[in-house]
């Protein structure tokens, strides 16, 4: 059974609009948090991005989209137009922004009437009204004819709860046998260095051209949240800006969208390491490996591209081949699943939820206490703890913490009662990592230890 992307809510709404009119602003001001990015450089927003607006009286999804229109390569401004237009066909209501300050431009008047032709109902919104004495610049956009006009300031919020009245009153009512998801999504982080397919990816998944593709490095510039539902399970997969070495930031938009995609990884429930495995594993991939395993989240690392790759004889070794060399080389990230697909194809990426659900699935054992605390003690049996100065550590007692409901997928967390915390030492906890592993694999998940004083016999 396919998947298909879902929202929880009571209505689509998609923000439209000429580049560099505070579509991103509004987005932001709806939703109540800084997903977009918002600069005075045209085009920064290229991808659509979809959250949830809950500031109303019921909740509605919003879609913001690329600026229509604007200056940049030829065949992005088509495909950004594409996007927008996919936007308004799939949305119950159109938000259509501009400029106050600026007044009716060209692009303006055109749009304005591709926008009669969808047919859909609209709002115009009258933006960059921040001060009282702009008042009167909303009556040059009367000439438009749009039935239902609301100026408002993205900015600094003047106008915003009109909007979202007039928003309520154009959204579809709710189907009754409509239900609220209680089921929190699984956020899945897509994330690696540019160009290595991570927006090819998703539009596999989605089989849709949701996010846009090119071979121009850095295409993606805002942490693109997607919901999805597949076989019933809720995700939010996310598109993130590819992350290059610090020195090989083009701009400071640039340097804004690496900084959201490491924020990605520590919000997400499970990242996704895209590699392009034609070209190895760089020391980028490597660092980006490392602020995964350094935020200690639930990983695995696809290879893509594999059909440039793959020979016409012997597939099968050379999957196992590959496997093995990036394995080796990811030797830091040992519990992350390796799994060798290609976007283009689509040739195993369903395998891809196969394994987020065994990751899943496997977040959800726990170890007996008896049994957690036998095979710790014979593991500090057969290999002992290193003198720290001149004391070792002592092991009392062991148990596997309880789960945080809130957390879609929660790695196990093990508490260690022992003499003193700071004589465990990295390698040791390492040792340890691996005696429990061998135990219940945890495949994708980090095991996280902690160590809590507690006084032995003889130490009171």
């Amino acid at each position: 059974m396919k998947g298909t992307p879902a929202l929880a809510s009571t209505g689509t709404v998609a923000i439209v609009g000429r580049p560099n009119v505070g579509k991103s602003a509004l987005f932001n001001r709806l939703v109540g948090r800084m997903i977009a990015i918002v600069h005075d450089q045209p085009g920064i927003t290229r991808d659509r991005l979809s959250a949830l607006c809950t500031r109303g009286a019921r909740p509605f999804a919003v879609w913001d989209t690329g600026g229509i229109g604007g200056a940049g390569e030829m065949h992005l401004r088509q495909e950004v137009r594409g996007a927008a237009e996919a936007a308004m066909k799939e949305s119950d209501l159109i938000l259509f922004v501009v400029d106050a300050q600026q007044g009716i431009t060209p692009i303006d008047a055109d749009l304005a009437q591709l926008l009669r032709r969808s047919r859909k109902p609209l709002i115009l919104v009258v933006n960059k009204m921040d001060h009282p004495k702009h008042d009167i610049f909303d009556l040059d956009f009367a000439r438009l004819n749009f039935a239902e006009t609301v100026s408002i300031s993205a900015a600094h919020g003047r106008g915003i709860g009109d909007l979202l009245e007039a928003i309520e009153k154009k959204l579809p009512e709710p189907l009754k046998n409509e239900e609220a998801q209680g089921e929190k999504p699984i956020a899945l982080a897509i994330v690696g260095r540019p160009n290595v397919g991570k927006s090819s990816l998703i539009n596999s998944v989605l089989r849709d051209q949701r996010t846009i593709v090119s071979n121009l490095a850095g295409t993606t510039r805002d942490a693109v949240d997607i919901r999805y539902e597949r076989n019933g399970e809720h995700f939010t997969l996310i598109d993130t800006a590819g992350i290059r070495h610090r020195s090989r930031h083009s701009s400071s938009v640039e340097v804004f969208s690496v900084a959201r995609a490491e924020r990605t990884i520590r919000r997400a429930d499970l990242c996704v390491l895209v590699i392009d495995v034609t070209g190895g594993l760089t020391t980028q991939d490597k660092k980006i490996a490392g602020s995964i395993q350094a935020a200690r989240k639930p990983c695995l690392v696809l290879l893509n591209k594999w059909d440039l790759l793959k020979p016409d004889r012997g597939a099968k070794s050379a999957l196992a081949q590959i496997s093995a060399e990036m394995r080796a080389q990811l030797f830091f990230l040992p519990y992350a699943p390796i799994l060798i697909a290609s976007a283009l194809t689509g040739e195993n990426v369903e395998r891809l939820f196969g394994l987020i659900d065994k990751i899943t699935r496997s977040a959800r054992k726990r170890l007996g206490t008896g049994v957690l605390n036998r095979l710790l003690r014979a593991a500090f049996a057969e290999t002992p703890p290193p003198t720290v100065g001149n004391k070792r550590l002592k092991l009392f007692y062991a148990a596997q913490a309880q789960g945080e409901p809130e957390r879609a997928i929660d790695p196990p967390k093990f508490v260690l009662f022992v003499n003193q915390p700071n004589l465990l030492t990295e390698p040791y906890a390492r040792y340890l990592e691996g005696r429990i592993r061998e135990a219940e694999p945890y495949p994708g998940l980090p095991v996280l230890l902690t160590c809590r004083a507690r006084s032995g016999p003889r130490e009171k």
